[in-house]
């Protein structure tokens, strides 16, 4: 189904990325303003987050960031389809199906919302072996339990982290739930690794870089996707190796 939206591009020369927002009209000629980040209602009309982010903004980041993935396997000699993936920030599923298009042995979607896993099963039944609502801030042992039982050795994470939508004490769980030598890859938009941004979770990120937890092998540079005035927006895709469980005081950077 095609949704008829417009793109306020004058509304949008005064607001910032995180306060973006387009209009949908509906059949009745009402016209509803939603903002980019109101996954809730986004996810509700099958087809309308793909139309905005994908067809009219070009965002290619699931595939950038799991060919990244798929390279730095190839380089250290490891098969590719007997990976078990959490997937956090899974969504209605797209970086989930970029992961089955190279065949991945087990994907295990999260959200914190309950309409992003409807839409998931929704939009691309089969993708996912598993998919859990749950508050990565506050997982109870037997959910952590529950999750440790999947073995995973990779987590990924596109187009959530550094907006609020996933904090870093969700983030920091999610990676201790992978295990040794398990692999990390996601996204994030160009400014967050640089040092003049001071947000907890860009130093949270800066500080994994540099530590001796992550082994890092790729660190690049690309474009996300467009803004509404058709500029190119910059993220980093990152991908590392997990060397030992982290500690929870390298959180502390708020």
């Amino acid at each position: 189904m095609r949704h008829r939206i417009q793109l306020p591009m004058k509304e949008y020369r005064h607001v910032s990325q995180s306060e973006a927002f387009f209009y949908l009209y509906h059949p009745n000629g009402e016209k509803e303003q939603i903002a980019f980040h109101e996954y809730d209602r986004i996810y509700q009309s099958p087809g309308l987050y793909e139309q905005i982010f994908y067809d009219r903004l070009r965002c290619k980041s699931p595939s950038v960031v799991t060919e990244l993935l798929y390279k730095a396997h190839q380089s250290v000699g490891e098969s590719f389809t007997e990976m078990r993936v959490l997937d956090l920030g899974a969504g209605n599923g797209l970086m989930g199906e970029a992961l089955k298009k190279y065949g991945v042995a087990r994907i295990v979607g999260v959200d914190i919302a309950p309409i992003a896993k409807e839409a998931a099963f929704r939009d691309r039944p089969g993708i996912y072996d598993d998919y859990h609502i749950k508050d990565f801030t506050n997982l109870n042992k037997e959910a952590i339990n529950e999750f440790q039982e999947w073995s995973f050795d990779c987590l990924t994470t596109v187009a959530a982290l550094g907006f609020g939508d996933i904090p870093v004490k969700a983030f920091h769980q999610a990676m201790n739930l992978i295990d040794e030598n398990g692999w990390i890859a996601f996204n994030i938009k160009e400014a967050f690794l640089s040092p003049s941004d001071q947000s907890g979770f860009s130093k949270y990120i800066r500080n994994l870089i540099l530590s001796e937890y992550w082994e890092v092998h790729f660190i690049e540079r690309y474009k996300h996707r467009l803004s509404m005035e058709g500029v190119p927006l910059f993220y980093y895709a990152i991908v590392a190796r997990k060397k030992s469980s982290i500690p929870d005081e390298l959180t502390q950077v708020e």
